[in-house]
């Protein structure tokens, strides 16, 4: 038993020489002290067997002799004590390896606020175009998502039919801000003739409802791309959100189920959602969608890039910085969600394709209810948004609607 002793106390002393080693600020330990350390441990056990036997042989047995065991013991305690201090450690490495983890998405919180501070003050200083909301950047309305409506000076009509479904008004309107930082808007901008009868009437709609945000763009069907650029330039000018989402008025949104797609990105800082599409470039005129530029996509008959399509998609506050900042010099093709698209190319982004954002009208949402699948948008593919929207916006809203009371129990 007590050969034994010795031989582990001999394991016991290389195993701390070893670990005391290993301590030397991470430097490679030699070959050459390795063995040092090994001939030194042998030596040391040598010398201690030999003192161990000759004080045997020269004392009686029958005399009382000094016991090493209860030192073995203490030693050995020491060591397994060691032992459970360097296992226990290995939970503070995961809690040092999450603490690091917290810090770097902290550090690009940051750096985002920083480029968006930056955007913000270069589109302030570009001809005027973005209407300055706040002095400080600081003073910024902190909010989860902005959702933009886009929206015409003829689509009256649609407006009270989203009004009427999806969209919350008047104080629930402002609730939905306050509480769960979803900030909704019809976004237009201006008539050819400032101050005109159709300008006045989008004052008068604004005065009632106080649902607008207003660009300092003049409206035209083929100008929707300088009006997508303008919109997320302004709208980050105004809110520090996550994200931005554009969709058309002929669309209908569950604002929770939507919310709750989001906040599954939130942690990534350079996204794009939508229904990813890759269509045809049209190069015969005449046609609805010509692309006047098609000789840029190749052959006759080649297909865009994906891109998510146009009636809804979403962009982190990264990105909607971008677009801020190069705000001058991004390229426009003939069709916006196209020329989104195009911005994004070369960038470190990533798509997302989400078919809830891309659900079809009664009966394919109104299935996928039942299924417990709830969209987060509807529209007809065939009418690039639902078919007669102002009548069957409401349809569509009974059918595959999530409830009233969803978007407030969405846990942000």
């Amino acid at each position: 038993m007590l050969n034994q002793r010795k031989a582990w106390l001999r394991d016991c002393i290389l195993w701390r020489l070893t670990k005391e080693s290993m301590k030397m600020r991470g430097k490679p330990v030699s070959g050459r002290a390795i063995l040092v350390l090994c001939l030194a441990s042998f030596l040391a056990g040598s010398l201690f067997t030999s003192r161990t036997w000759t004080w045997n042989s020269i004392h009686d047995h029958s005399q009382p002799q000094i016991s090493i065991i209860p030192q073995l013991e203490s030693v050995t305690q020491d060591c397994d004590h060691k032992r459970k201090l360097v296992e226990g450690k290995s939970g503070d490495i995961m809690g040092e390896v999450a603490k690091t983890h917290q810090a770097i998405q902290t550090l690009d919180k940051t750096i985002s606020t920083l480029e968006m501070e930056l955007a913000v003050a270069r589109t302030r200083q570009t001809n005027g175009q973005v209407p300055i909301e706040r002095e400080s950047n600081q003073n910024l309305q902190k909010a989860f998502v902005v959702i933009g409506i886009n929206t015409a000076f003829s689509s009256k009509k649609r407006r009270d039919s989203v009004r009427e479904t999806w969209m919350p008004r008047g104080a629930n309107l402002k609730k939905l801000e306050k509480d769960k930082g979803v900030v909704v808007r019809f976004v237009i901008g201006h008539s050819a003739t400032p101050g005109g009868v159709l300008d006045r009437a989008i004052d008068a709609e604004e005065a009632e409802h106080k649902d607008f945000l207003r660009l300092k763009h003049v409206e035209g069907y083929h100008e929707l791309s300088t009006k997508t650029r303008l919109y997320f330039s302004t709208a980050v000018s105004i809110w520090d959100a996550d994200f931005y989402v554009k969709v058309d008025d002929d669309v209908h949104v569950n604002l929770g189920m939507l919310m709750s797609t989001l906040a599954r990105y939130r942690s990534k800082p350079r996204i794009y959602i939508g229904c990813m599409k890759s269509g045809p470039v049209l190069s015969q005129k005449g046609v609805r969608y010509h692309e006047p530029e098609y000789w840029k996509f190749g052959e006759e008959g080649n297909k865009y890039f994906r891109h998510a399509t146009g009636q809804i998609y979403a962009i982190s506050k990264d990105l909607a910085a971008y677009i801020s900042i190069n705000l001058p010099i991004l390229h426009r093709y003939a069709n916006e969600d196209v020329s989104l698209g195009s911005w994004f190319i070369g960038l470190e982004v990533d798509h997302v394709d989400e078919h809830s954002m891309c659900c079809g009208t009664p009966p394919d949402c109104e299935w996928k209810v039942r299924m417990g699948n709830i969209c987060a948008a509807s529209f007809d593919w065939k009418c690039s948004g639902i078919c007669k929207s102002v009548e069957r916006m409401k349809d569509v809203h009974n059918s595959c609607g999530e409830g009233d009371g969803a978007v407030w129990n969405v846990d942000l």
